[in-house]
């Protein structure tokens, strides 16, 4: 199994080492495995896990929201839970997409003004 020194994982994942020791902190992440020398040994399935938590916290999921998933990652009973909460984001985030374009269009027609202006 490869192992990732919390540099590594740093670089591969895009979070800094300090967010790494707070989402692992915060039971955002799982507790990570150390080496023989108490060194952090990130694992490939905990790079796919902060690459998740990474988009989730780039749509705009709150730390607090991210906490709770985390912790249930860390149960295997947890599965309907997950989902809910998920799907309870997937719906915040279209909403905001409905804005976000909503806002475009509206960009579009004031440029299409000013355009007609120049005509």
């Amino acid at each position: 199994m490869t192992t990732y020194t919390p540099a590594e994982t740093a670089a591969r994942s895009g979070f800094s080492i300090d967010t790494l020791r707070y989402y692992e902190r915060e039971g955002i992440l799982p507790p990570v495995a150390r080496t023989a020398g108490g060194h952090r040994a990130y694992t490939d399935a905990e790079l796919g896990l902060l690459e998740f938590l990474r988009c989730l916290r780039e749509t705009g999921m709150p730390v607090e929201r991210l906490r709770r998933y985390g912790r249930l990652c860390q149960r295997e009973d947890t599965v309907p839970e997950r989902i809910a909460l998920l799907e309870e984001h997937a719906e915040t985030v279209e909403r905001q997409l409905a804005e976000v374009l909503a806002q475009q269009q509206r960009l579009a027609e004031k440029l299409a003004w000013y355009r007609g202006q120049l005509d």
